[in-house]
């Protein structure tokens, strides 16, 4: 197993909201329900979370949007990237996993949702794939996935 670094660390896509877990989030998961669905504006949503007690916004706050009765979104209100789903019932907050400065230490390893998985997504590693770095016009003027000062 590889070793764990804390804190984890991460933000939105401007850098305008940034957060970090003091321990490795506990639960790590996609849900495929049709509320996530559209939350995230996708077929699936990979999320990594735990405590509220191991969670803290370093750099400003999400918006929220109250998305049922036991459920908040949050969102950079400046960018728009999905970045929470907190259970208010629970304690917990679990964060999108691509907005995790290295989401790769993050594997999933439970499905929610399964009422509503869309079938086509067991394919999709058997599509031809390219690589976007090699399109100049696809340079990234999103914040680096580290820490920098304000």
């Amino acid at each position: 197993m590889p070793e764990s670094r804390i804190p984890f660390t991460g933000g939105c896509q401007c850098g305008a909201v940034r957060f970090r877990f003091s321990a490795e989030p506990a639960r790590r998961s996609v849900c495929h329900c049709r509320m996530c669905q559209k939350a995230l504006g996708n077929v699936f949503a990979p999320y990594a979370g735990g405590p509220m007690a191991d969670f803290e916004w370093t750099r400003s706050a999400p918006k929220i949007f109250q998305s049922s009765e036991a459920c908040e979104r949050g969102f950079c209100g400046d960018c728009g990237t999905p970045l929470t789903y907190r259970d208010t019932r629970e304690g917990k907050i679990f964060v999108t996993i691509g907005s995790f400065d290295d989401p790769a230490r993050l594997a999933p390893t439970l499905n929610l949702g399964m009422q509503s998985k869309v079938a086509w997504v067991d394919g999709l590693s058997a599509l031809p794939g390219s690589d976007t770095k090699a399109d100049p016009a696809r340079r990234s003027r999103q914040h680096p996935d580290a820490d920098t000062p304000v």
